[in-house]
């Protein structure tokens, strides 16, 4: 073989090694750090780049928000009450120069850091703090580790407690509490239920027994309406008859005989019933004796052997 076709294909060969090794090609999400014989040299932007061939190395840094597990672990609470965490945490690289040379490896380095915040936080709260307020408990923590990383160039956005396990006795009370709670809440709700509706009941009877009286009232002033009218009608009918008998009186024109014969028909109209007493006034002792004086003449007149009577005597009867 030609020496020199073989020299020219070892060229194009090393030529093309070359070419490869000084192409780095960074991903999106990624950044790059160029080492040039152990020294940090430059920082390589996503894309296509180019690095001098065995004396540049490129290490490869991940952007992404990275979600790390901290391992379940027992703390005790400040009423001395074994809980066990279990939390997750939510980290980012923003420099990856110090994420790369402040610190071996930062994700460690935040469990550890995350495991020692959790038991000094919690320790700091009761029982009941701890269960109710982890919204309180996930911002210390985040604060505490966000505050550590800094100086390692990585951010932690959030910090979650996935859960926290009391003993279960501890549980067992607390749940024999809330339902206790939930049936002292259940009788307290059927109690007001019950007073409200007797306090409907109540009103609607008062209001029944209004509307009744006002009924009764109202029945009462139209009967009263009713009577009044009707004494009214009876009155003024009475009032025309007595007008319509003095006209007719008046009319005719009577005599004292006649008044007196009227008189008379009127006396044992006014006598009838057991309870009636008619006292005469003195004066109508002379009518009387008239009247009787009258009558027997009009009785000699028919029969001559009649005996005449007395005016006085029939005043006396």
């Amino acid at each position: 073989m030609n020496p020199v076709l073989l020299f020219l294909v070892v060229a194009v060969v090393f030529i093309f090694i070359l070419v490869v090794m000084s192409i780095r090609i960074i991903r999106p999400f990624e950044k790059g750090l160029v080492e040039r014989l152990g020294r940090y040299q430059r920082m390589l932007d996503p894309g296509l780049n180019l690095i001098v061939p065995f004396f540049d190395t490129v290490v490869k840094v991940d952007m992404r928000e990275v979600v790390l597990d901290v391992p379940p672990q027992l703390v005790i609470t400040r009423d001395n009450v074994g809980v066990e965490v279990d939390a997750v945490i939510y980290s980012q690289v923003t420099d990856p120069v110090r994420s790369r040379y402040e610190i071996a490896s930062y994700i460690i380095a935040a469990n550890k850091l995350a495991q020692t915040n959790l038991r000094n936080v919690i320790g700091e709260l009761d029982l009941d703090s701890c269960l109710s307020s982890r919204d309180q408990v996930n911002a210390q923590l985040r604060d505490v580790l966000d505050e550590a990383t800094d100086k390692w160039g990585v951010r932690v956005n959030r910090v979650e407690l996935q859960r926290i396990d009391p003993p279960r006795d501890i549980t067992e009370a607390m749940s024999r509490q809330m339902k206790a709670e939930r049936d002292k809440r259940a009788k307290i709700l059927d109690a007001e239920a019950i007073r409200q509706s007797e306090i409907t009941q109540a009103e609607g009877y008062k209001q029944s027994k209004i509307l009744q009286a006002e009924g009764e009232a109202e029945a009462v002033r139209k009967r009263a309406d009713a009577e009044k009218y009707r004494q009214l009608t009876v009155a003024l009918g009475e009032a025309q008859a007595i007008l319509s008998v003095f006209k007719a009186i008046h009319d005719g024109r009577p005599d004292e005989k006649l008044i007196t014969l009227k008189y008379l028909e009127m006396l044992p109209k006014l006598a009838e019933g057991q309870g009636n007493k008619i006292f005469l006034p003195y004066e109508a002792s002379g009518i009387i004796s008239s009247l009787a004086t009258m009558v027997e003449a009009m009785r000699g007149g028919d029969d001559p052997g009649a005996k005449p009577v007395m005016a006085t005597d029939q005043a006396n009867s």
